[in-house]
């Protein structure tokens, strides 16, 4: 059975279906309703079927495409791309139910979009040819800018124009950077890549290490490329804002795992001082900017900013703990910011407003909401037992070994997160109720259980028994470590001596420790 061009396919075959179901929206709502459903069914069978124990890319698929210029369509699964696959088929169907009542008008353009981002989100994280990988990644604009453009708020066309315009800009050059790759080694073969493209002299591969990274620090995104997040979220729809922070963020991560630690090693290492800083200055600006927001979806999206920094921090760390830590932080990310949104958009679906100080008094009312709310409230925190702690403990034990300053920086960023969060809260749901229609607001609706509690339980799961994904990812990250710190090693003699003196806390000479592990 081909499962990985399965999973491409069918959110395809349910957009067509939903489509031709067009005459009755609540059929169509079913339609792709129980696409998304299949399409999770079939991601946790590949779950079942992949192998813990190895790095290399499983369920292989090839298919010819441009034979006669070595380019295939070519699918592949690894611990890297396994969760990040689950999460994009676990969060969809998510999305279709929180919209089920709140979308009105083009119901059937909205629920076509969602399905059309879905297989294209699942071909960038299955894809093993540059090319393919490149098209998937920039396909994901259009359904995403028409959810933004359509179905958003009042200034829709300004925030869908400039997520488009900034994403579309900085990919150019990630366009370059693989025809570059292409034309030197003569594929577009990932895999090969990733072995030959080591070779390239050191002043090639930070040319290209850049241009890529203008690609994947946009998609994270990264300070300070990251200012179309915030306009992008508050206009979105919540479902929008869901699958923007949940998975699509995530891509600027997976970029990095897939072309930048593995094809430009030299590079990577000789620019992770320069990640660390950006990274620490994304955890604290962005968390002191959250810190005087009024809009609640505003306050989250700067939130995912500094959150993502802790991501850029822990992959440039070369070291296990970091490396998983970050990927962990990626799935939590997707669980608990989507579930952070939801909230929002249940409080504005009953209020119409996002404003912070237009509530109060909401656990007088809505006690399960406020449950739910306390729990992804303190997952974002990284409260131990939620699935917040644990990436973001791994990520500081990581940088703590590659060095203890950059450690301390990351640090202050769960301070001033817990801050904001708790702020956010102890606003919105204690104190007096400053509108009379606060008390008339109905808990927490049997469409909205079956939302929160799928992903309450994920993110308290993800926290007490967190080898549920390090099992089956820590072959692949070891083998990504690996495979960067060597080929550094060969490129680099001289940045790496025998006799390193380990107490000094600059990168380069945490590495012969991170190989030896």
């Amino acid at each position: 059975m081909p499962i990985l061009s399965s999973l491409i396919l069918l959110p395809l075959l349910g957009a067509l279906l939903t489509r031709l179901a067009a005459a009755s929206t609540h059929v169509a709502k079913w339609v792709a309703l129980l696409s998304s459903l299949l399409t999770l069914v079939l991601a946790l069978f590949a779950y079942a079927q992949f192998d813990d124990a190895s790095h290399a890319f499983q369920m292989v698929e090839t298919y010819p495409w441009f034979e006669g210029y070595n380019i295939y369509f070519r699918l592949g699964m690894d611990g890297i791309s396994l969760w990040l696959v689950v999460l994009t088929a676990a969060l969809m169907p998510i999305c279709i139910l929180c919209s089920w009542e709140s979308i009105s008008e083009r119901i059937v353009s909205f629920l076509i979009c969602f399905l059309v981002l879905e297989a294209l989100v699942m071909g960038v994280f299955l894809a093993l040819d540059a090319l393919l990988f490149y098209l998937f990644f920039e396909a994901v604009l259009i359904p995403m800018y028409l959810i933004i453009g359509v179905w958003g708020g009042a200034n829709r066309m300004y925030a869908a124009y400039k997520f488009f315009l900034y994403t579309l800009a900085g990919s150019v050059l990630f366009l370059v950077a693989i025809l570059y790759l292409y034309f030197t080694f003569g594929t577009m073969d990932m895999q090969t890549l990733m072995a030959q493209a080591p070779t390239l002299s050191g002043d090639v591969q930070r040319w290209l290490w850049w241009a890529m990274l203008a690609s994947f620090a946009v998609k994270v995104p990264m300070w300070p490329v990251h200012t179309w997040l915030p306009d992008a979220h508050v206009q979105a729809p919540t479902a929008g804002s869901v699958i923007l922070a949940g998975i699509l963020l995530k891509m600027g991560g997976y970029g990095l795992m897939r072309f930048s630690l593995p094809m430009l090693p030299e590079a990577s290492l000789a620019y992770a001082d320069v990640m660390f800083a950006l990274s620490i200055i994304a955890v604290i600006y962005t968390s002191l900017v959250a810190l005087v927001q009024t809009d609640m979806k505003k306050l989250i999206a700067y939130s995912s900013v500094a959150h993502m920094g802790f991501v850029t921090l822990g992959l440039f760390t070369f070291n296990q703990q970091g490396v998983d830590g970050a990927y962990i932080q990626m799935i939590s990310h997707g669980l608990v910011s989507g579930a952070l949104f939801l909230c929002v958009g249940s409080l504005y679906d009953r209020m119409h407003t996002k404003e912070i100080a237009a509530y109060g008094g909401v656990v007088k009312v809505m006690p399960y909401f406020a449950a739910f709310f306390m729990v992804f409230t303190m997952a974002s925190v990284g409260l131990p037992a939620t699935s917040g702690f644990v990436g973001e403990m791994l990520v500081l034990v990581g940088a703590y070994k590659a060095s203890p300053i950059v450690a301390a920086g990351a640090a202050t960023g769960l301070i001033l997160g817990a801050a904001y969060m708790l702020w956010l809260y102890r606003r919105v749901v204690f104190g007096e109720m400053v509108r009379p229609e606060i008390g008339k607001l109905v808990d927490v609706s049997r469409r909205e259980w079956l939302i929160y509690l799928p992903l309450t339980l994920l993110v308290i799961y993800m926290g007490v028994y967190p080898s549920v994904i390090s099992r089956s990812l820590s072959a692949s990250t070891q083998h990504l470590i690996t495979q960067t710190t060597r080929a550094a090693e060969r490129e680099m003699p001289a940045s790496l001596p025998g006799d390193a003196d380990l107490s000094d806390t600059s990168l380069p000479s945490t590495l012969p420790a991170t190989t030896a592990e």
